[in-house]
């Protein structure tokens, strides 16, 4: 029920006749009173399900299907990708750095360091004495790369033609940045990007897979459940990087691809998940297919663009160890006249259409907005962002 922020003073006939025909000896009521208007709820309290956008695996639903129904990471897989083959995918992956804001890359000083000229291919050791930092900056509009080296100060070291990369013989390189240091596998490479640098990461595949599988899921998750996860994973940046033009890198370190942490956020159980499913994928139509997943979807998966991206009941996520199967939450009217102040004072929240899948018909596809000047409809989508949401499974309560 709705809590009223304002109650109507006057309302109907009994104000128009109390204008009209006011009792004897009583004054008519001021035009004031009569123009004070019902105001909309102060806020709204929202019920809803799952986690995410609900297509491909639920991480939620895979826990629950290993730890509660002793099914296989492959059983798994099966069920939130029907129809799809396996194979094997490998190779190097380029991964986009978003946290190192700056045009140069500084890396800690360690043995066996060394610096590739992008431009000739020449690859020149770093081991001056005393050395903490090394950098390479950007000159000539990017057309040279400097390399320097942090001793009591920085001093140039050399020049070298296009870009550069670190490397260290396939140890980790630690990567300083604006908000800390990270430790990295494979290479750490200056990248030209339009007028400046970005930092990307090269390493193998499997590699990369170590940093990510522990970012999407607990590693200490049931076994069968990460190695699902390092599956959905690797077949998910395989799909990227075969299908993406992004030019000097593959993948985003962040949810806009996977989220990535490097050598620093590798556990032994995920990184032996890894290994147990090394370099296997998922396959449509002999190609890496496009393995979304989300935390939790409810109980419901929901249809996406492909065969194997489909909408069924999901009789794993909503067990009683899945936080996310059932949560509420309350939006103040002033959030909603914030984000939306054409509408006026926010009158109410009326569903326009639902997907039609379990409780309450289904997510949100459609919603309208309604205020005391104007209205809005916005999709289930934004309405989900806008706000903050878990998902656009809800209904009002």
């Amino acid at each position: 029920m709705l809590a009223p922020r304002l109650r109507l003073l006057v309302t109907g006939l009994t104000a128009v006749a109390a204008l009209a025909f006011p009792a004897p000896g009583v004054a008519p009521p001021s035009a004031g009173a009569v123009a004070t208007a019902v105001a909309g709820p102060a806020s709204v309290t929202l019920e809803g399900r799952g986690y995410g956008h609900g297509r491909g695996m639920s991480q939620y639903g895979a826990q629950g299907a290993a730890s509660e129904h002793g099914r296989t990471y492959r059983e798994i897989l099966d069920f939130y990708y029907p129809g799809l083959t396996r194979g094997s995918a490998g190779g190097r992956i380029r991964v986009l750095l978003t946290g190192d804001t700056t045009d140069d890359v500084v890396v800690g000083a360690r043995p066996g360091l060394t610096v590739k000229s992008l431009g000739s291919g020449k690859v020149f050791p770093l081991d001056q004495d005393g050395a903490r930092r090394w950098r390479i900056t950007p000159v000539d509009g990017g057309s040279r790369s400097r390399v320097s080296v942090l001793v009591d100060r920085w001093q140039v070291v050399r020049e070298v033609s296009g870009g550069a990369q670190f490397g260290a013989g396939g140890r980790p390189i630690t990567l300083v940045t604006p908000t800390g240091a990270t430790r990295y596998r494979g290479v750490l490479r200056s990248a030209p990007a339009g007028s400046g640098r970005d930092t990307v990461n090269v390493l193998p595949l499997d590699s990369y897979l170590r940093g990510v599988v522990p970012q999407e899921v607990p590693a200490l998750w049931h076994p069968e459940a990460v190695r699902a996860q390092a599956v959905a994973a690797r077949t998910y940046a395989a799909h990227e990087r075969r299908t993406t033009d992004r030019g000097h890198f593959d993948v985003w370190d962040t949810t806009a691809s996977q989220v990535y942490g490097g050598r620093s956020a590798e556990h032994p159980a995920s990184s032996a998940a890894v290994r147990a499913t090394r370099r296997e994928v998922l396959l449509h139509e002999d190609a890496p297919a496009f393995t979304q997943f989300s935390s939790s979807n409810g109980g419901w998966t929901v249809a996406g663009d492909l065969p194997y991206l489909v909408a069924q009941q999901d009789p794993w996520d909503p067990w009683p160890g899945n936080p996310n199967r059932r949560w509420t939450t309350t939006i103040r009217a002033t959030a909603i006249e914030r984000a939306y102040p054409a509408i006026g004072d926010f009158r109410g929240l009326r569903v326009l259409r639902r997907d039609g899948n379990g409780a309450w018909n289904g997510r949100v596809l459609r919603i309208r907005i309604v205020g005391s000047r104007d209205s809005r409809a916005v999709d289930g989508a934004t309405f989900r962002v806008v706000f903050g949401l878990r998902s656009t499974w809800f209904r009002q309560v």
